[in-house]
């Protein structure tokens, strides 16, 4: 059977079942474990079957996941989450718009611990949003502010997509992590100065707090020792070769822990909903790396990629034509699937593209993480608004999309910036 018409078939076979509602990883599985069958025989097929899931599960190296994601509902459960948003507000929430530049500074620390832009959507669309409220904060800027915060959770480090990112494509995920710092922290400056332009522009649309004294800032402070303190730790740890990514994630599930129960935060039934939360969550990612996985054998035998790759480079496009060409995918995307499930869905077929076109894999894979986050938040769907819309019951989503839009010309500056000065995602890398 000739291998284009099996591959087309597919893929179609897959968006198919996709739009039938049947789970992402049972969906890739099911297409790869057929599509290998007809290609190779169903007796190959089912041995892959049988021994990729357990091999997968076993994976040492996939321990990262796991861990991260306790050490994240820990801190959300311990109320770190919370103490952050004040804290912010203490310093910011005097200025224009200032409860929203405390939101984007709470999301990037929460994001530093959670790892997860659906968790941190969802945490301050609770913490932050009836505070907005409460002083007169437009609904669209309000929801607008959360969304584009949560997208720091898959940019800063420990990022959960981009240790599979790294997982998939054999980089270090230490050094991805790394590099993620520098471009995170332009997003959150530009964040920052989208509110003040809004603020300047619209002075009488968003409202100002009322200023925190310094006893009240510092008492704040001392409140975020504990992230400020796990964040170091853990980040610092890997940059200076102490422990390996997934003894970091270790030490951070467990140092996020120690802290909590210190503080008398968590209750010993507290720490077992954390562990169930994070085994539940854990599991449903390892359910689509799994499938993935089968789809990979699919695509291998059929040479998707090499095809994939051969046909964009033939197009006469120029690596950045192609680059970008390979980022409306993402944006399309963005609009029916999440962002772990694009990532671990195409990722086998562009990357041999982007190889081929000598880019540096750890500078894209921050690229694409930054245009998977974007397609999560820009309208028409946007998934991540519908995070902030199963919370905030009184919101529509039309208004949580004109509240976003300031923010999505924000990021696709931001990229234009990152793919024109690499160096910015590759200096920190280099020195390690």
């Amino acid at each position: 059977m000739d291998a284009s018409v099996v591959a087309i078939g597919g893929f179609v076979l897959l968006f198919t079942l996709m739009l039938l509602r049947m789970p992402v990883g049972l969906a890739m599985g099911t297409v790869g474990v057929v599509g290998f069958g007809l290609m190779s025989g169903f007796g190959p097929a089912l041995h892959v079957l049988a021994e990729s899931p357990i091999r997968t599960a076993t994976d040492a190296g996939f321990a990262v996941i796991p861990l991260f994601l306790l050490m994240g509902t820990i801190a959300s459960a311990s109320g770190m989450s919370a103490e952050l948003f004040h804290a912010a507000n203490a310093f910011l929430g005097h200025r224009r718009g200032g409860l929203g530049m405390a939101t984007i500074a709470a999301c990037a620390g929460f994001a530093a611990i959670s790892g997860s832009s659906v968790a941190t959507a969802a945490t301050f669309s609770a913490v932050a949003y009836p505070e907005m409220r409460r002083y007169n904060y437009p609904q669209s800027f309000s929801t607008g502010v959360i969304a584009a915060g949560g997208t720091l959770g898959s940019i800063l480090p420990p990022s959960i997509v981009l240790a599979v990112y790294s997982l998939i494509t054999e980089q270090d995920v230490g050094k991805l992590y790394i590099a993620g710092i520098i471009p995170g922290l332009l997003a959150i400056a530009m964040y920052l100065a989208t509110i003040t332009v809004i603020g300047g522009v619209r002075p009488g649309f968003l409202p100002r707090g009322e200023r925190s004294s310094w006893a009240e800032r510092l008492s704040a402070v001392r409140g975020v020792w504990a992230i400020s303190l796990l964040f170091l730790f853990v980040i610092g740890g890997m940059y200076g070769g102490a422990f390996t990514p997934t003894e970091a994630a270790a030490m951070g599930a467990g140092g996020a822990w120690l802290i909590a129960v210190a503080r008398r935060r968590l209750s010993f039934a507290q720490t077992l909903d954390c562990l169930l939360r994070a085994v539940r969550t854990s599991a449903a990612i390892f359910a689509i790396l799994i499938g993935a996985l089968l789809f990979g054998y699919f695509l291998t035998i059929t040479q998707t990629p090499q095809e994939v790759t051969r046909f964009l480079t033939s197009l006469g496009l120029g690596r950045y034509g192609v680059l970008a060409l390979i980022m409306l995918m993402y944006l399309v995307l963005g609009c029916v699937m999440d962002a772990m499930a694009m990532i671990i869905l195409t990722i086998p077929i562009v990357f041999p593209v982007i190889t081929s076109l000598g880019f540096d894999p750890i500078w894209f894979g921050i690229i694409i993480v930054m245009t998977v986050e974007l397609g999560l938040i820009h309208p028409p769907v946007g998934m991540n608004v519908f995070v902030i819309k199963s919370v905030v019951r009184d919101v529509k989503i039309g208004t949580v999309f004109i509240g976003v839009i300031p923010f999505v010309i924000t990021d696709i500056l931001r990229l234009i910036i990152l793919i024109s000065f690499p160096i910015l995602s590759t200096w920190l890398p280099s020195h390690m």
